[in-house]
């Protein structure tokens, strides 16, 4: 799988771990993340990530900042992107089986590296359950329809 990651600066040293443990896994990674020591502000990543999987260029990403909600907030501004803050290995793998999220954001300040690594495993291996579910989501997108943005 294809997965696109980053980080601010509140991240990198999970993001690295991170980064190594996919590869292990045999998964091609684009680390879209800065150094260590440069300050960088979380939508700049977060929409690196999101471009990244709505063009096409990832299957998934995965965000990394203190909390995971600011890359989560800016990722969901791009269009046809589903971020997710995840806390645990259970919301990973409903944000996939339930909302078919397409990136997964995660906070470092409150997760170890090992922790990110089997929450964002679970993403990786679960897959979208569709069906009811479907109908949901189809609505969730059309939130983002031209014409309904000139009514908001």
């Amino acid at each position: 799988m294809r997965i696109a990651v980053s980080s601010d600066h509140a991240a990198v040293a999970e993001r690295l771990h991170l980064v190594a443990a996919l590869q292990a896994a045999g998964h091609e990674v684009d680390d879209l993340g800065g150094p260590e020591g440069v300050a960088v502000d979380y939508p700049e990543p977060a929409a690196a990530v999101a471009h990244a999987v709505a063009e096409g260029r990832a299957d998934r990403g995965v965000l990394l900042c203190g909390t995971g909600i600011g890359v989560c907030i800016a990722a969901n501004k791009v269009h046809g992107i589903r971020a997710a803050t995840v806390h645990d290995e259970f919301t990973a793998e409903m944000a996939r089986r339930h909302n078919n999220a397409n990136v997964v954001c995660l906070g470092a300040r409150l997760l170890a590296a090992a922790a990110i690594t089997r929450i964002v495993e679970r993403f990786l291996d679960t897959d979208f359950d569709g069906g009811r579910h479907a109908t949901r989501v189809d609505k969730i997108m059309a939130l983002e329809a031209p014409e309904r943005a000139a009514d908001a």
